[in-house]
């Protein structure tokens, strides 16, 4: 699994993205998830890139994003050329955005339809540059259910619409992961890991708390320490007859306090769950 850390775990620190790219190498990250305004505010600073981060051996996995998706198309066209030209400049190849601001259970079919519609359109304007469009499994938008996140992907029928598998999103969804994944496997290109100490706290992942500076940390712990059952998960990935699996990327998305304590313990328990499976496949072997 190709590891990277989230700049969004860091959005209320005074901390450099020198600094954060130093970190980065220090503790054995391979990648970097760009938030997108962070993105945008360096973009005044270009010797910041793809090839500044690989002096580090560090890549931008993925630009996160929030694209205008209920704009007027020139906006939205606007807002995809702008991240088309990030990604290139950081050498990303996939864009993240959330499917609407509506859960599918509260989406009409005519707003279903418009929003596939426009997800064509973002990955139609993505293709000429190598781009693909991420959606991500989240509460109160459209992939909020492995069964609407399939009908979502059905109908947009675009080959550079892909699935960012949320662990934490999909078992909020009550679906078994392992179930889920496999069933979604066919687009999913990226995993975000993050944990919960309960069900009943799962509102501390929600805007309006989680991106503000004063917001409850309560409930987020570390990866493998809530309520999901990572090691479980993460031993079926590392074990997975199919090697795209075993090397899919991923993102420690934490949002909680202490970010480098625990980012760091996360990513050495992740390796070293990796390196038994590896050693006990080949001692089987």
């Amino acid at each position: 699994m190709i590891l990277s850390l989230c700049t969004i775990s860091f959005r209320h620190q005074l901390i450099s993205i020198d600094q954060l790219a130093k970190w980065a190498q220090a503790n054995h990250f391979q990648g970097i998830e760009l938030w997108g305004i962070h993105a945008k505010n360096l973009a005044s600073q270009p010797h910041y890139n793809k090839n500044w981060l690989a002096e580090f051996d560090l890549k931008a996995t993925m630009l996160s994003d929030y694209l205008p998706l209920q704009a007027s198309e020139s906006e939205l066209k606007e807002q995809v050329e702008l991240f088309c030209r990030l990604a290139k400049h950081w050498g990303s190849k996939k864009v993240r955005t959330f499917a609407g601001k509506q859960g599918s259970a509260d989406t009409t079919q005519a707003d279903f339809i418009q929003l596939a519609n426009r997800l064509k359109k973002v990955c139609d304007w993505m293709t000429p540059h190598g781009l693909s469009l991420i959606i991500e499994t989240h509460p109160n938008t459209y992939a909020d259910t492995v069964t609407s996140t399939e009908q979502l992907f059905e109908q947009v029928a675009r080959d550079n619409l892909k699935l960012n598998f949320d662990v934490l999103h999909v078992w909020e969804s009550k679906a078994q992961i392992i179930p889920a994944f496999e069933r979604l496997k066919p687009v999913i290109n990226h995993f975000h890991l993050k944990n919960i100490s309960s069900a009943k706290l799962l509102d501390v992942f929600s805007p309006s708390t989680v991106y503000s500076a004063s917001g409850s940390r309560k409930g987020i712990v570390p990866l493998f320490d809530g309520a999901v059952n990572y090691a479980e998960f993460l031993d079926y990935v590392n074990t997975h007859p199919d090697e795209n699996v075993r090397d899919m990327e991923a993102s420690l998305e934490w949002f909680g306090d202490q970010c480098k304590t625990v980012l760091n313990r996360d990513r050495y328990l992740i390796q070293r769950l990796q390196q038994t499976n590896e050693h006990a496949k080949r001692f089987v072997g």
